[in-house]
């Protein structure tokens, strides 16, 4: 089993370092026994000190391999609400399975809804903002380290939300280790074949 942390680097200074140390031990943890802590600061060096990259780690029981990749960011102007059971709770390097939601959906990308709640597009975790507060589904498929911060500085809400819930929602923003946070604007959103909502 190998897993990934996709780590923001701009200019040299690299972001959020410690949710996602936490969030690697945590995962390794789980999966493998007799291990020590990992502190990623001892890997991460010399990142590229001009632009904006993504730090790639995969790993497994050990670091297997760290790259830092300039970052072309994905625009989107469709989604669509998806039913699945996808069990996305650890951030596997295997994406196949969220990769062939997004490709089969006829949509730029998806809002996974599993057990009638919705939970996150194949790529970020979601907030929307309900006219006092911004509102995140409760139980998403991975719980992101830029979501996990946001929740901690008190500027999200964890609220399971229904598909149907979108239509009395102001706002809708995608939030990931890379774009932040990010209000989508433009867009629409695919509730049903039928049914379909604009922000």
């Amino acid at each position: 089993m190998r897993f990934l942390e996709t780590i923001r680097v701009e200019s040299g200074e690299v972001s959020n370092l410690e949710l996602h140390n936490i969030r690697l031990n945590r995962t390794r943890e789980r999966f493998f026994r007799d291990i020590s802590p990992i502190d990623l600061r001892e890997f991460i060096k010399n990142p590229p000190v001009e632009g904006l990259y993504r730090c790639r780690v995969i790993y497994s029981r050990d670091i297997e391999s760290i790259e830092y990749i300039p970052y072309i960011p994905r625009e989107f102007k469709s989604f669509k609400v998806v039913e699945s059971n996808i069990d996305y709770s650890y951030k596997y390097v295997d994406r196949g399975e969220l990769d062939n939601l997004r490709l089969t959906s006829g949509a730029d990308e998806v809002i996974v809804e599993k057990d009638g709640y919705l939970t996150d597009t194949t790529i970020a975790n979601i907030a929307f903002f309900d006219g006092k507060r911004w509102i995140t589904p409760k139980n998403p498929l991975l719980r992101g380290t830029f979501r996990e911060k946001m929740l901690l500085d008190g500027l999200l809400v964890e609220k399971n939300i229904r598909s149907d819930d979108i239509k009395h929602l102001l706002s809708f923003a995608l939030m990931n280790a890379m774009i932040g946070f990010q209000l989508q604007n433009g867009i629409t959103i695919d509730l049903t074949d039928k049914e379909r909502i604009w922000f």
